[in-house]
């Protein structure tokens, strides 16, 4: 009964986004037999980016559409335990799929280490913010962050506020998202003060302004795998894509949208 409500639940925020299929796809026809459908499921900070890396991909594959599955990295490795149909997993954080790994769901010498991002504090633009210390202010009243139960950048901030010696006086400013994404809404529309997100979502927004980059040595690495998932029934094909993702094409890709990459 667990996995069949989870796959329900899956299926119907899948259904949310478009796959990527191009007019060609259309003219060729998508449900022609040999095409492969791929479904990946992504780190939500990864939107946008990777819309661009699998479009340049299918130039290439014109017999692969994809369906992707944005969420929070932890969500969508529940989702995967519990028997949600997923071909790729691409993570904001190693432990979602550490712990994928450690139950055997994910594919022997296919996980890759694509990219990492940097942690910034964002405000509105009008906001008289300077540095992370205002968040101690009594002018900050709500401070957004990712649910850290469930998102990376949320246990990121969670990490930066202990590593500052903030968590006593920001103690009840907090509010949860459920995604980086939902933090990035929460600021851009002023329910809230302040956030913390990567920087490639504050660069996208233009109803935001970054207040300051939390140092590297405040949080853990944010390093982005991804990974086939094992249940996979296009084993080949999501290698090739997996392998893809670290091709110079996709890098390329990736740091003109904010990314930088990861080293070997």
């Amino acid at each position: 009964m667990r996995r069949s409500i989870a796959r329900r639940i899956f299926i119907g925020r899948l259904s949310m986004y478009l796959p990527v299929c191009l007019l060609a796809t259309m003219l060729s026809g998508c449900h022609n037999s040999q095409r492969v459908s791929l479904t990946v499921s992504a780190a939500a900070s990864l939107q946008g980016a990777l819309g661009e890396v699998e479009a340049a991909y299918f130039a290439g594959h014109p017999k692969v559409d994809f369906r992707n599955n944005f969420g929070s990295s932890g969500t969508l490795a529940r989702e995967i335990e519990q028997g949600a149909p997923v071909d790729v997993f691409l993570s904001a954080a190693a432990k979602p799929m550490d712990d994928l790994a450690s139950k055997g769901l994910i594919s022997a010498k296919t996980r890759e280490d694509i990219l990492h991002n940097s942690l910034v504090l964002i405000a509105p633009p009008d906001s008289k913010m300077q540095g992370l210390a205002s968040l101690a202010g009594g002018s900050t009243k709500l401070i957004a962050i990712g649910d850290p139960a469930s998102v990376p950048a949320g246990q990121y901030a969670q990490q930066t506020l202990n590593a500052l010696d903030l968590n006593d006086q920001v103690k009840g400013k907090l509010v949860l998202g459920k995604d980086v994404r939902q933090v990035l809404t929460y600021v851009e529309t002023g329910n809230a003060d302040a956030g913390f997100v990567y920087a490639t979502d504050a660069r996208i927004s233009g109803r935001v302004r970054v207040v300051a980059t939390v140092p590297e040595s405040a949080h853990e690495p944010i390093v982005y795998p991804a990974a086939v998932v094992k249940t996979s029934a296009n084993q080949e094909a999501a290698r090739t894509f997996v392998e893809f993702l670290g091709s110079p094409e996709a890098k390329a890709i990736f740091t003109k949208n904010g990314y930088t990459l990861a080293t070997p």
